[in-house]
């Protein structure tokens, strides 16, 4: 079985710069890597507030996740990562307004930091779209 390759991108210029998509669909799989609390400008979403740089984050994934014929509906894994691990419950509280029907798996982990230091958290997600073998 053949599947085609779909980059997903949002505009972003580090993509060309650093060489990667903001989403990857083969088939019915998607993934999204690293989602930073950004604007269409490259702007830091709330400075200081790791639930409203979560909200940015999920959204963000959102319109990637539309833009390549699905939605959060299809995913099946999601990974928060925060700077500072005490911040967890502030972050899963916004992932649980998206998720608390669909309930993908989910990993929250501490990083040291991130390019920007602004950002206190990104997600990454990765969705199964059903019934689309073959695409």
């Amino acid at each position: 079985m053949t599947y085609r390759r779909q980059l997903i991108s949002n505009g972003n210029p580090m993509e060309a710069v650093v060489g990667f998509s903001r989403a990857v669909r083969v088939g019915p799989y998607i993934t999204i890597g690293g989602t930073a609390p950004v604007d269409a400008d490259g702007n830091t979403v709330g400075i200081g507030d790791v639930a409203a740089q979560t909200r940015q984050c999920i959204e963000i994934i959102k319109l990637a996740l539309e833009q390549a014929g699905s939605g959060l509906q299809d995913v099946v894994r999601t990974r928060v990562l925060l700077t500072d691990i005490d911040n967890w419950k502030a972050a899963i509280d916004v992932r649980k307004e998206y998720f608390r029907d669909v309930r993908p798996v989910d990993t929250i982990m501490a990083v040291s930091r991130f390019v920007n230091p602004d950002w206190l958290v990104e997600l990454e997600a990765d969705a199964i779209i059903a019934g689309t073998a073959g695409q």
